[in-house]
């Protein structure tokens, strides 16, 4: 069961990527990340309330539990590093074609089973290891495609951004699973949006706000609300797949991937962007070691 929620997920995720390229584009990126975390907080705010003075929500899935300070201070933890991976995302979804960074983030299962082999002793077989060589072949041949619209890998800022915002997201979606392990879906959902919300006011006030005239103007889109509703389902789905017992990180991570399918198609229709040929391949060869990971780990 946990694998169909794996595969919603992605869908979802899929559309809160293109969605999220719409609301960044010729856009400040700091006030967009604060409305999503605000509109965010906002639909998870009535189960808080919900929750703590009524029993409507009892024996569902969307009650939020009374928790101590303890879990509190875990929880933003996991904000703070989501935060990081978001500034660093966002930004580079903003300056890269989205067919790049899409690829790019494909890549993150292998280091979300390379961690998951470190902290949940899983071991890597022959399907496993020849899915991270293409995945390694892939991320080779993207650079090279990338350089006919005169994007560097080794000498390109965004570039670095996105690889940052990988890897934070890679270490996020294990530190997720081990709080699985000792909390429910909604005070992870919950207590992450509102903590993202208070890391990132002070960011937008003292940061961005006094500079403001000075950077990229913002700009309200409805493609904002449609990052924040998104994200919100895809979270929440993408968790309560990682609460099932029997559930893997590294088949969970590697199937949210699966997301460039929908980056790519979107790219290449709302957002026209080139050399599509030659990256198609490239996602040809991702896609191919999402189902070498797939079928070593099942």
């Amino acid at each position: 069961m946990w694998l169909v929620f794996a595969f919603i997920s992605s869908l979802v995720v899929g559309c809160y990527d293109t969605f999220k390229k719409a609301a960044v584009d010729d856009n400040a990126v700091i006030p967009v990340l604060f409305l999503n975390a605000l509109i965010s907080s906002l639909i998870c705010v009535p189960f808080v309330i919900l929750s703590y003075t009524t029993d409507i929500l009892d024996g569902t899935l969307f009650v939020v539990p009374h928790v101590d300070w303890t879990t509190h201070g875990y929880v933003s933890i996991k904000s703070l590093i989501v935060l990081i991976s978001w500034i660093t995302g966002y930004a580079a979804v903003k300056n890269l074609p989205l067919t790049i960074t899409g690829s790019i983030k494909a890549t993150q299962p292998v280091i979300t089973l390379a961690g998951a082999m470190l902290l949940f002793g899983e071991r890597l077989n022959l399907y496993q290891w020849t899915g991270i060589l293409l995945s390694i072949l892939s991320f080779y041949l993207l650079s090279s495609s990338s350089r006919k619209e005169g994007i560097c890998f080794t000498h390109n800022k965004w570039i670095f951004y996105t690889v940052v915002s990988v890897i934070l997201g890679a270490i996020s979606g294990l530190y997720d699973k081990h709080l699985l392990h000792s909390f429910d879906v909604m005070t992870l959902q919950v207590w992450f949006n509102i903590y993202q919300l208070i890391m990132i006011t002070p960011i937008l006030l003292l940061r961005w706000y006094p500079h403001r005239k000075h950077t990229t103007p913002f700009r309200w889109k409805w493609s904002i609300l449609c990052v924040s509703l998104f994200l919100t389902v895809a979270d929440w789905i993408y968790y309560y797949a990682l609460s099932f017992p029997d559930s893997m990180i590294s088949i969970v991570s590697m199937i949210r991937r699966s997301s460039v399918i929908v980056t790519f198609i979107a790219g290449a229709i709302f957002f026209h962007e080139k050399n599509l040929k030659r990256k198609a391949f490239d996602l040809f060869l991702v896609l191919l070691g999402m189902i070498f990971l797939y079928l070593g780990t099942k």
